[in-house]
C-alpha cells in the first residue's frame, strides 16, 4: 500500500476544506440518514454504521444540531426524500482502477452524471464489479507519530484493541483494521487520549498501478471532479503517486 498515506492525507486535507466552505455538510448528513435508516436504529451503541458516521461528522466539525437532525430525519423512515446507496466502477487515465460510492434519491440521474464525467475525464465507467476485486475493505486510522511518547506501548495497545498491521510513512502512523474491529481501535486510541489525523473505513487497493506523473494529474483531476458531485460521497483508486507531486503540494 506504498503511497497510501499520502494520499489519504491528501484527501483528508481536501475535505477540510471543504467542510470550510460547508461543502461537505451535505454529504455527511445523507451518510447519517442513511446509516440510521439502514442500520434499524438512531442509537449508534447498536448501529456500527451509524457510529462511523458520526464519528466522521464529528472530525469535520459538523455542527452536533445537525448531526443529530440527520439522524432523527433518518430514524423516522418514511419521511423526507429516500436516498440510497451505489457503487460505480471504471477505470481512469493510465489504466487505473476507480470505484465512486455515490448517495442519491435519483440514479438515472446520477448515473448517467457519473458516466458523463469518466467520459470528459478520460476514462471508462464499467459495469459491476469490473474493478472491485482489486480492492479490500479496511479500516484505516492515521496518527502522527510525533504524538507517540512510547512507541512500543503504543503499538501493543493498537494491535490488542484489534488492528492487523501499522506502519509508519513520513511520520504518520497508518492503522489498518478490520472493518469490524475499526470502533474497538478507535475508540482505545481516545480512552488513550491519542488524537487522530483521520479515521475511516475505506476501499484500500490491493496493490497499486504505477504512472506517471502526467497521468498522475489526470487522475487526480478526475478524482477531484468526481469527488465535487454533490452526489458522490467517496472516491477509491489504486493510482501509486508518485513522490515528486506530493513534493511540489507541500
Amino acid at each position: 500500500m506504498s503511497g497510501h498515506s499520502k494520499w489519504h492525507s491528501i484527501k483528508h486535507k481536501k475535505a477540510k476544506e471543504d467542510a470550510k466552505r460547508g461543502n461537505i455538510f451535505g454529504k455527511l448528513s445523507k451518510s447519517l440518514m442513511i446509516a440510521a435508516r439502514e442500520g434499524g436504529s438512531g442509537d449508534p451503541d447498536n448501529n456500527f454504521a451509524l457510529a462511523n458516521a458520526i464519528a466522521k461528522a464529528k472530525e469535520y466539525n459538523m455542527p452536533q444540531d445537525n448531526i443529530d437532525r440527520s439522524i432523527k430525519k433518518g430514524a423516522g423512515g418514511d419521511d423526507g426524500e429516500k436516498f440510497e446507496t451505489i457503487m460505480y466502477e471504471g477505470y481512469g487515465p493510465g489504466g487505473t482502477a476507480l470505484m465512486v460510492e455515490a448517495m442519491t434519491e435519483n440514479k438515472n440521474r446520477t448515473a448517467a452524471e457519473v458516466r458523463n464525467m469518466f467520459s470528459k475525464s478520460g476514462g471508462n465507467l464499467g459495469e459491476t464489479g469490473c474493478v472491485g476485486w482489486l480492492f479490500e475493505r479496511k479500516g484505516i486510522i492515521l496518527v502522527d507519530k510525533d504524538l507517540i511518547k512510547d512507541e512500543e506501548a503504543f503499538m501493543l495497545d493498537v494491535i490488542d484493541s484489534g488492528a492487523e498491521d501499522i506502519q509508519e510513512v513520513d511520520g504518520i502512523y497508518e492503522i489498518s483494521t478490520p472493518p469490524t474491529e475499526f470502533m474497538n481501535v478507535r475508540k482505545g486510541l481516545s480512552a488513550n487520549k491519542i488524537d487522530v489525523k483521520s479515521a475511516e473505513v475505506t476501499y484500500v487497493p490491493k496493490s497499486s498501478v504505477e504512472v506517471s506523473k502526467k497521468e498522475a494529474e489526470r487522475v487526480l483531476r478526475m478524482i477531484n471532479t468526481l469527488e465535487d458531485h454533490d452526489d458522490i460521497q467517496n472516491v477509491y483508486s489504486n493510482v501509486e503517486i508518485p513522490d515528486e507531486y506530493f513534493q511540489e503540494e507541500d
